[in-house]
């Protein structure tokens, strides 16, 4: 954001490079506090000449660590904004950071004299102090704007794509620079193409480029398969793929019964024996120490090829676990003809979506270039922007890994309870790194949602609290846990970014102890959001407290990317003591694994469980995520009619339907726009029916959810119709 003063953004007005003032004065002073994007390069390209050097100091915002306005010096030449604390600094060939203005999107605001460049990968405000230098700036960057996107498109073969990453560091990762300099290569040469038909004398050049592009895809998709094996490597076979509830039977007849003693049997034997397999056996524990290499990726990578090197003993070793498994559990053994061989278990739940996403021909750029710096809760999507989850469904996401609460409650040492909390808050963000390319439904106001998990020990509700705020607050709770928050966002575009600001506190409970811990979330920004290739980051410091104890604290930083640097997703933590002191530290990355201690002696606490193989073509859900929004028949008649699960928009998108999907999306929103005209028109307000606020205005539950589930059923209960 630009700053905690600045006016909110109005609608947005669009201008060519040569436009001109309004003849009125208010209007003017209006248009003056609005946002103003810039157009880039129209019509056919034509010689330009190069404009001046300009330089000087601006004022750049910056977020974390150092908040606020700092002056840097900058110099814009031939489209390129370099810049650096002294001007010295560039003269020395030591910029801290480029920006290719040509590439940009550019928005002004004049009354504020702020001037925004987002380039995909970094959003930059800049400020200047006077008003004079505001316009001299604006008139300079559009004139280098133009000329930059002029030489791009004029004189593809003598002017390269500038990239901002070309001074980095010898230690950066080559795959990531290479992989960012062919995608960004491609690009260009696929935007290129339309101008170059317009003269049959650039046919060959045409002809030329057209191969060298296909040879650049060729080895940016061999540059794509070699990074999903190096940067999203899944954790050994789970043990947890088998659960069983401890009153289970199953039932065996004799042969089978010796089969499997012979078949334990040799396999202790052959652990006893085998080096290898002990330390595979080892290594598939999530608890196990490890010695950390300087790539995190290298290291796993090895690991996984170990655990895929025999296929033939990875499967006798997970068998080996599962069998081991039934036999702790106390599972009972009962002898039986052949034909009465049953095995009872826990409800089985969908492992796939009933139909893949479909593809989207909506303009992101028709919809959001009128809302740059609003917050586009209040902007009306289209449902193929959608994917088939709700909010409030999100939310329950976040408890996919509620066993890191589970092992908390079970531990003596309060700093290492922290560690799994602070693990637990890290975890909730592993879903996002695959569902960039869609957003939720936003839920309607009185909208729930339950989520009956006895195989993980919990419980959740949630409900739609607040339409304008939108409000989502929710409750879980277990024998080991209790879990809520009340969460609203706001979100802001900035040509080619998206920011979502999260707001509210997440709490957790663990009886065993008395511990009470709260926290807050950081800033998630979605870039390259007008373009197939978004990816999402996640940024800011997340501060633990338990409100009930002082014996310790934790903060964990999810580091902002930088242009300099291949490093992405990381995270640093620390659990300190009442005096400061640092006990723990933790370190990793958030979508991929959570370390606690120092390379090389650190233990790994936490990784993802493996993502389904067809994720891309189902939104990019997680296993746990395609088991949401399932509905069966035995389900069906305990939920209220408000549930998620029965909104049809939803689930009309979950089966394929998109046209009948759109229609109900504006049907449902319609009938909420009714609802509100009629609560207004009574001076009535919405009254909550699972939840309450508290003292601190924060939403709780009432703890009623449960019981009237129970006694007397929602189908005898009244609910207003949402859809």
């Amino acid at each position: 954001t630009l700053s905690a003063e600045q006016p909110r953004r109005s609608k947005m007005t669009t201008s060519s490079p040569t436009h001109s003032d309004s003849s009125s004065s208010s209007r003017h002073g209006v248009k003056q506090d609005r946002w103003e994007i810039v157009e880039g390069l129209r019509g056919v390209p034509a010689s330009m000449q190069e404009p001046d050097i300009q330089e000087g100091l601006l004022l750049k915002k910056r977020k974390w660590p150092m908040k606020g306005w700092h002056k840097r010096y900058f110099v814009l030449e031939r489209g390129i904004l370099n810049y650096a604390k002294r001007a010295a600094d560039l003269q020395k060939g030591k910029p801290h950071g480029c920006i290719d203005v040509g590439l940009s999107v550019m928005s002004i605001k004049k009354k504020a004299m702020c001037i925004d460049l987002d380039t995909e990968d970094n959003i930059y405000h800049l400020k200047v102090k006077s008003a004079e230098l505001f316009e001299e700036w604006v008139l300079k960057l559009r004139h280098h704007r133009m000329f930059r996107q002029n030489e791009i498109a004029l004189y593809p073969h003598e002017k390269h794509l500038f990239h901002p990453h070309a001074s980095s560091s010898p230690s950066l990762n080559d795959s990531f620079r290479n992989r960012a300099t062919l995608t960004k290569q491609t690009s260009i040469h696929h935007a290129k193409v339309g101008s170059w038909l317009q003269s049959s004398e650039e046919m060959n050049k045409c002809s030329k480029e057209l191969e060298e592009c296909e040879s650049y895809l060729l080895e940016l998709n061999l540059l794509l398969k070699s990074m999903e094996v190096m940067h999203r490597t899944h954790s050994a076979p789970a043990i947890t793929a088998l659960q069983v509830s401890r009153d289970t039977q199953i039932e065996f007849n004799p042969e089978q019964i010796n089969a499997l003693e012979a078949f334990i049997n040799l396999l202790n034997l052959h652990q006893e024996c085998s080096t290898p397999s002990q330390s595979l056996v080892h290594q598939a524990s999530s608890e196990s120490r490890a010695s950390i290499p300087e790539s995190m990726s290298e290291f796993f990578d090895a690991q996984e090829y170990l655990l895929s090197s025999s296929s033939s003993e990875n499967e006798m070793i997970r068998l080996y676990v599962h069998i081991g498994f039934w036999l702790s559990h106390g599972l009972k053994c009962t002898c039986h003809p052949p034909v009465s061989s049953v095995v009872t278990m826990t409800r089985r739940r969908r492992s796939a979506l009933p139909c893949p996403c479909p593809p989207s021909s909506v303009s992101l750029w028709n919809i959001l270039r009128n809302n740059i710096g609003k917050d586009l809760s209040k902007v009306a999507m289209p449902v193929q922007l959608n994917e088939p989850l709700n909010t409030l469904q999100r939310l329950c996401e976040e408890l996919e890994y509620s066993d890191l609460l589970d092992t908390a409650n079970q531990t003596e040492d309060a700093y290492q309870r922290m560690v799994y909390v602070a693990t637990f808050a890290i975890s909730a963000y592993a879903s996002s790194y695959y569902r960039a390319g869609s957003k939720p439904f936003n839920p309607v106001l009185g909208e729930t949602y339950e989520c009956d998990r006895p195989d993980k020990g919990f419980r959740f509700i949630a409900e739609q609290v607040s339409h304008h705020p939108p409000v989502s607050a929710c409750h879980s709770d277990s024998k080991n846990f209790n879990f809520w928050q009340d969460m609203r966002w706001k979100n802001k575009f900035w040509g080619k970014s998206m920011e979502i600001v999260p707001m509210g506190t997440t709490h957790v409970t663990l009886p065993a102890f008395g511990d009470h811990y709260e926290w807050n979330k950081v800033t998630s920004c979605i870039h390259n959001i007008l373009s197939g290739q978004r990816w999402i980051e996640h940024y800011g410091e997340i501060s633990i407290k338990n409100i009930n104890s002082d014996v310790c604290q934790c903060k964990v930083t999810f580091v902002k990317a930088k242009s300099w640097s291949s490093a992405v997703n990381e995270i640093e933590g620390v659990i300190t003591d009442s005096n400061g002191k640092v006990i723990h530290s933790l370190f990793g990355k958030w979508h991929e694994s959570v370390f606690q201690g120092e390379p090389p002696a650190a233990t790994c606490i936490w990784r993802p469980g493996p993502v389904p193989e067809n994720k891309d073509q189902y939104y990019g859900f997680t296993q746990f995520a395609v088991e949401l929004n399932e509905l069966d028949s035995s389900l069906r008649p305990l939920l209220p009619p408000t549930d998620t699960r029965f909104r049809p928009d939803q689930r009309l998108l979950e089966e394929g339907n998109v046209d009948a999907a759109e229609e109900q999306k504006q049907r449902i929103e319609q009938l909420q726009r009714e609802r509100r005209k009629v609560l207004q028109d009574n001076n009535m307000t919405h009254q909550p029916r699972f939840f309450k606020k508290s003292k601190d205005d924060s939403w709780v539950s009432n703890k009623t959810y449960w019981e009237l589930r129970r006694e007397p059923g929602f189908s005898k209960m009244d609910f207003p119709v949402l859809w």
